[in-house]
């Protein structure tokens, strides 16, 4: 929801370009964002001995129980994040000093638009609901190999789990969360309904995203270790650039004359009349990059295309 917001928000400040009356709109908006953020931070969702968001489960007693699965929903609060540009905020006054009252009035969510008040490059101020030593420590799991990162993009959940399954007992009900890479061995789930380890386009697109934006707002002042253990320090951007080759790489030939994506199909990886008709895959094996469940899905993989335009017409700024 945090994200969602300030996707309006980004909305309604291009429309206020136009007529003024957005800029209520726009203030709504991030006001909600804040509201929503610091909601966030008071139910227990961040961790601060793992440096990680969870899921938390609110039991009838009133007690909570965070469930420490380090999987994409911790990931998905690095996507609520937006960048204002100064000239933006010169032409809408009104929203500029709504944001400045807000943040002076209401100092218990100051913490949330902290980068509100701090320009960072280019004069750039911008909105999140982690700040910068949160980002690095999420990011810490994203780029660990033996975690969420694969060869082609992130994986929905840690591969430690493939040899330490996750187990907890809530109401005397056992449950245990084990990575698998592939289609879900449990029926329960629908066979290829599988958020349990494989690489799904869209989550990854998304973090490709929010990485650019952070860049932007930090530039290279910001490093962080990739991959996890490295002792490699990079900026975000290229981070991003990284982990958009990955994704890419799920479709390229390789050295061997295999793509990824065709995975154990020989007919797909070798015949002529095959091998260079590439499908868009609903989701990709956690560790080879095989497509997986619907074969057509381009409704979200084919971001792809996106990805490829982007990098090569220098879209990050």
């Amino acid at each position: 929801m945090a994200t969602y917001c300030l996707n309006l928000l980004e909305m309604a400040l291009q429309l206020a370009a136009r007529d003024p009356v957005y800029e209520d709109v726009a203030t709504k908006f991030f006001e909600h964002f804040t509201y929503i953020a610091h909601a966030m931070e008071s139910q227990g969702l961040w961790d601060d001995t793992d440096g990680f968001f969870y899921d938390v489960l609110q039991l009838d007693q009133g007690s909570a129980i965070p469930v420490r699965v380090r999987s994409m929903v911790g990931v998905v609060a690095l996507f609520a994040v937006t960048v204002l540009d100064p000239e933006v905020l010169s032409r809408l006054p009104s929203f500029r000093r709504r944001l400045e009252w807000f943040v002076e009035n209401k100092p218990e969510y100051a913490d949330h638009c902290a980068h509100m008040t701090v320009p960072g490059q280019g004069d750039r101020l911008m909105l999140s609901v982690v700040d910068r030593g949160r980002l690095a420590r999420i990011l810490s799991y994203c780029l660990d190999p033996d975690e969420l990162l694969s060869p082609h993009g992130l994986r929905s959940v840690s591969k430690r789990y493939g040899a330490q399954p996750f187990s907890m007992s809530v109401g005397g009900v056992d449950a245990t969360i084990d990575y698998e890479p592939a289609e879900s061995t449990n029926f329960l789930f629908g066979g290829n309904s599988n958020w349990r380890g494989p690489v799904w386009f869209p989550l990854n697109y998304l973090l490709i995203e929010s990485l650019d934006r952070y860049h932007s707002y930090f530039g290279d002042s910001c490093t962080v270790e990739h991959p996890t253990g490295s002792g490699v320090q990079m900026p975000l951007g290229e981070v991003a650039d990284d982990l958009a080759r990955r994704l890419v790489s799920l479709f390229l030939t390789s050295a061997e004359g295999t793509r990824p994506v065709f995975g154990a199909a020989a007919k797909m990886q070798s015949d002529p009349r095959w091998k260079d008709q590439v499908f868009f895959h609903e989701y990709f094996h956690g560790d080879t990059g095989a497509g997986l469940g619907a074969s057509h899905q381009t409704g979200w993989t084919g971001l792809v295309l996106d990805l490829i335009a982007d990098r090569r017409l220098g879209g990050r700024s």
